[in-house]
């Protein structure tokens, strides 16, 4: 990939106008589009046990001989779980989130549109990790803490207190979930319980992309070559793993299957593969744009098929 990374620095004034008018933008946009789930959603709506919550398609397993073992019925369910447990990965990654933007509040001037923002963002997320949460407790699926490991590493995060890794991260993660919504906002042949969830959060994490992009450009000119080698590698770490998390192993025991077994077909499924680079794609531009991913730690998003 191009290393775009020697991209000039706007002057400070010119920096601090453009961020603002930025931030004075969203929180328009926030007081016109904001929702709250818990009064706009019919939680007590009944399920049809039938319907499938993601494209049948874009299931981890769909096309493999596990998946032809499977009722329609249990096709369906399995469909409800990984979107459970992507939610649940997804209240994970939006609590660190918000412990970064706090932090990052904590060190700006609150007089300012941006760090404004900044506080509306966390909001929006804190409605959406509840919206997330009652979902999930919606479905039956029976968790919504993180894996150990997802756990340490977001712990991990919130000690070293890295701000433009927040951003990064954000950028990821929600570019990565924005896509697979938008594909169940389209089909409605969908769950609507599921759709209507997605609607919610598409609308409102567009603003947080809008925000996170130009301040990870702004951090991003000013850091050494030396850091941004050790970021690249960095962020290849983390999306990999924010990814491993969105599907884990006991959504296949909720369905009667081996999670070890199911897991390693889902590993060798070309269309899980075509499923996740599809849904990195415009995150991956993006970084690819800047110059964070280079010939170094395009490997490893190969690998975990988030860059074809």
């Amino acid at each position: 990939m191009p290393d775009t990374s020697s991209a000039v620095a706007l002057h400070p004034a010119d920096a601090g106008a453009a961020r603002e008018q930025n931030a004075e933008r969203l929180l328009r946009v926030s007081a016109r589009h904001s929702h709250d789930p818990l009064t706009e959603i019919d939680w007590d709506a009944p399920i049809d046990p039938d319907l499938f919550a993601i494209p049948a398609h874009r299931v981890s397993l769909y096309g493999t001989d596990l998946w032809q073992q499977l009722t329609t019925r249990q096709q369906a369910q399995l469909s409800v779980y990984e979107l459970a447990s992507v939610t649940a990965a997804g209240i994970w990654f939006e609590l660190v989130l918000m412990d970064g933007l706090v932090r990052h509040v904590y060190d700006s001037d609150l007089t300012t549109r941006h760090g404004q923002y900044a506080l509306t963002e966390v909001a929006d997320e804190c409605r959406h990790s509840t919206m997330f949460a009652k979902y999930i407790a919606r479905t039956g699926y029976p968790s919504a803490r993180p894996s150990r490991r997802a756990s340490r590493l977001g712990k991990l995060h919130m000690l070293l207190n890295d701000t433009t890794m927040t951003f990064a991260g954000a950028i990821f993660v929600e570019e990565y979930t924005d896509a697979m919504q938008r594909e169940m906002i389209r089909d409605e042949s969908l769950q609507p319980l599921a759709r209507s969830v997605a609607r919610i959060h598409v609308i409102e994490e567009a603003r947080h992309i809008g925000y996170a992009k130009p301040e990870l450009e702004r951090r991003w000119a000013r850091m050494s070559p030396a850091r941004q080698a050790l970021f690249r590698q960095a962020l290849a770490v983390l999306a990999v793993q924010s990814v491993r998390e969105t599907i884990h192993p006991r959504v296949y025991s909720l369905v009667g299957l081996d999670p070890r077994q199911a897991r390693e077909a889902a590993a060798n499924n070309p269309q899980w593969q075509a499923a996740k680079t599809d849904w990195a794609r415009k995150a991956v531009a993006f970084f690819g744009d800047l110059g964070m991913i280079d010939s170094r730690s395009a490997p490893m998003w190969r690998r975990a098929s988030l860059l074809p």
